[in-house]
């Protein structure tokens, strides 16, 4: 059995391109300069997932304000994220395509579960340059309280 080893804090992230919800690639590194929520969640369509992608739009205001952009990622396709998205009123958060390889930004992460075929519903949050802040992982069934990253955000300094 292979142990994965899981992002800690202090850790730089891994360079990565995913495609959006609307199939635009989005590089983390150009996102330097801002914070940035890594929102986990295991599948698209499913109840708990919906909540916490629309806590993230809800709370965009938030968010700017703390200098902060949250995506929302998952291993489902672009097409899927993209009907998900617009099924859950989601008009600005992008959400990720974690699509091909399946699930590789996850596991770079060590946040994949491979056994399951998904990512595990965690929240990770990057500083302006691209460290690791923060790093939860949840119960599946657990909806992330979006207050808890607010404040956290914050409090960074």
């Amino acid at each position: 059995m292979v142990v994965k080893k899981v992002v800690k804090i202090g850790d730089k992230a891994p360079e990565s391109a995913l495609k959006d919800n609307r199939g635009k690639e989005i590089h983390l590194s150009d996102l330097k300069g801002k914070k940035v929520l890594l929102s986990f969640h295991p599948l698209a369509w499913t109840s708990v997932c919906a909540e916490q992608m629309k806590s993230l739009e809800n709370n965009l205001t938030s968010f700017e304000k703390l200098n902060t952009v949250a995506l929302g990622l998952s291993v489902d396709s672009v097409p899927s994220k993209n009907a998900w998205a617009k099924s859950l009123g989601i008009k600005e958060t992008k959400l990720l395509a974690d699509f091909w390889p399946h699930g590789g930004f996850a596991n770079q992460l060590g946040l994949f579960r491979e056994k399951d075929g998904f990512s595990e519903r965690a929240n990770v949050i990057l500083d302006e340059r691209q460290k690791v802040v923060f790093v939860k992982i949840y119960k599946i069934p657990q909806l992330p309280d979006i207050k808890e990253i607010i404040n956290f955000l914050k409090n960074l300094k």
